[in-house]
């Protein structure tokens, strides 16, 4: 079972305080009931996902091989960045897949949630895009580039372009990098945006880096439309299985966790995005 749920960003504040403020709380009904190790496995596994690639993934496990391992599974889509936590902090749904480590150590320390991953799937390499300029060498002073305005998406963007000569960082900022810590910006002018909403900017700004599942839903591929594109070797921000702490046991987590990291799914990947989404897991799928 997929559900889509559309959420607007207004929404998506209103439900992080609510969502936090009931997290724990024993009239909370999504509290009741056993959890990790005794959760009931005979009811499906709730699972927040973005909505590609993350629940075109889990999608796949369900039609093909959750049956196998005995394990209902039902994802609901989340078009935001905030919810998927808030609603795996308070029980409404049982686990989440759509970020990244930093994000989520970024996350749980502001927000004061116990989210933990539980098995990496997929890296989703962040690219630099643009409607009007075909080339790198092209972008000049003056230009404008969009770029994520959260915390880690952000610092993440800023060290591609300053890997790729576009601008220069303060020494040892890393990914924490943010538009103060630019010290040389070569002319270029940024605007940061919710990263969700980036790459519908590209028509107003001279480029744009776009986080791989957003270029993908507004049909641009990674491998073959971006002017700069990540490297996958040694990349932090693989894409993982998560759930709040103490979850980690429940079986149905650790039978999704199983096939997540299964054969079928890396080539699945491998087959369906070609090099714009690869494994994070193992070595190359057989064909």
């Amino acid at each position: 079972m997929r559900k889509n749920i559309k959420i607007t960003a207004a929404a998506a504040s209103a439900a992080l305080a609510l969502g936090l403020s009931a997290c724990g709380t024993d009239s909370d009904p999504a509290s009741k009931g056993a959890t990790g190790a005794g959760a009931d496995t005979s009811k499906a596994l709730v699972v927040a996902a973005s909505p590609t690639p993350h629940a075109d993934i889990l999608e796949f496990v369900e039609k093909n091989l959750a049956a196998k391992e005995g394990l209902k599974l039902e994802v609901k889509e989340f078009t935001d960045y905030v919810l998927p936590n808030t609603a795996t902090q308070n029980g409404q749904v049982d686990a989440n897949f759509f970020q990244h480590k930093p994000y989520l150590d970024d996350f749980n320390a502001k927000q004061k949630t116990t989210i933990v991953p539980v098995v990496d799937v997929h890296l989703e390499p962040l690219g630099l895009y643009s409607k009007t300029v075909k080339d790198l060498k092209d972008i000049k002073a003056g230009q404008t580039i969009a770029v994520p305005n959260d915390t880690t998406n952000g610092g993440r963007a800023l060290q591609l372009l300053a890997e790729n000569g576009l601008i220069t960082l303060k020494d040892g900022v890393g990914t924490s990098a943010t538009l103060s810590d630019i010290t040389d910006k070569k002319g270029l002018e940024f605007k940061e945006l919710e990263a969700a909403t980036v790459p519908r900017a590209l028509n107003d700004v001279d480029a744009a880096v776009i986080n791989g599942n957003y270029a993908i839903q507004a049909e641009l591929s990674p491998a073959k439309d971006s002017l700069a594109l990540e490297k996958a070797e040694g990349n932090p921000y693989a894409n993982f299985l998560a759930v709040k702490k103490g979850n980690e046991k429940d079986p149905r987590v650790e039978k999704l966790a199983k096939l997540l990291n299964s054969d079928e799914v890396k080539k699945y990947i491998e087959d369906t995005y070609k090099g714009s989404i690869v494994p994070a897991f193992g070595a190359p799928a057989k064909s």
